[in-house]
């Protein structure tokens, strides 16, 4: 009898071992299963989290790209800004490069940039005072000392330079004056042409020559002709 006690005991106490671990093993597994909710739940959360900050710090980003800066062609950015003033700097340097409506400015004087006065003087026998003065808006610079002179076409008619006078380069603009003297006639003799004109340029080669009116006849004999020079004294042409 004792032994048929000893043995139900026996499993009734391996009876409510395996319950309890059963129980054990449920809550367990509860518990697990809880913390695998929790821990799949909360990586979701965070996902979530960085994805909406990240939506933001780009559309803060697309934004300020927008506003801020160009893509150029080759990849980098420039900002919007400096292309306006790089328009503005060219426009600037544009505006800057006009010569403000004077032609010619800082060249040497051509005949046809000049207008020209003739007036008969007394002195040494009778000569003609050449007055040169740049045209409106015109600036250059007689750099060939000496005008080329004649009476005619004829190589007889060719003045002679003397040598008297001279600076060398004269800047016409404004009202600056330049002059050379102008002997028709350096001979005794009673021969002679009559001219009427004198043509003078500024270089022997100058294409645009200009013929003035004398304001009387002249009576020509192997002419001579000064220098330029802006002090009119040293222009009375004598031979030394």
């Amino acid at each position: 009898m004792r032994s048929r006690l000893a043995a139900r005991s026996t499993r009734l106490f391996l009876a409510a071992a395996a319950v309890a671990a059963l129980a054990a093993t449920s809550t367990s597994c509860s518990a697990d299963d809880t913390e695998d909710a929790r821990s799949s739940s909360a990586p979701s959360a965070a996902s979530s989290g960085p994805a909406s900050g990240a939506g933001i710090s780009a559309g803060a980003s697309g934004s300020s790209g927008s506003g801020s800066s160009t893509s150029s062609p080759n990849g980098s950015s420039n900002p919007s800004g400096s292309s306006d003033s790089g328009s503005s700097g060219s426009d600037d340097k544009t505006a800057a490069s006009g010569d403000g409506g004077k032609s010619g400015y800082g060249q040497s004087c051509g005949t046809n940039d000049l207008d020209f006065t003739v007036t008969a003087k007394t002195q040494a026998g009778g000569y003609y005072l050449v007055t040169a003065k740049a045209k409106s808006g015109i600036t250059c610079y007689l750099d060939v000392n000496t005008p080329s002179v004649s009476f005619g076409s004829g190589a007889d008619g060719v003045a002679s330079p003397v040598g008297q006078g001279g600076e060398d380069p004269i800047k016409l603009t404004g009202s600056a004056v330049a002059y050379t003297g102008i002997s028709p006639k350096t001979t005794d003799s009673e021969g002679g042409k009559e001219f009427e004109s004198v043509i003078i340029a500024t270089t022997d080669d100058d294409p645009d020559p200009a013929e003035l009116k004398l304001p009387d006849t002249a009576t020509v004999d192997k002419p001579i002709v000064t220098n330029w020079s802006t002090n009119p004294s040293e222009t009375i042409p004598v031979i030394v």
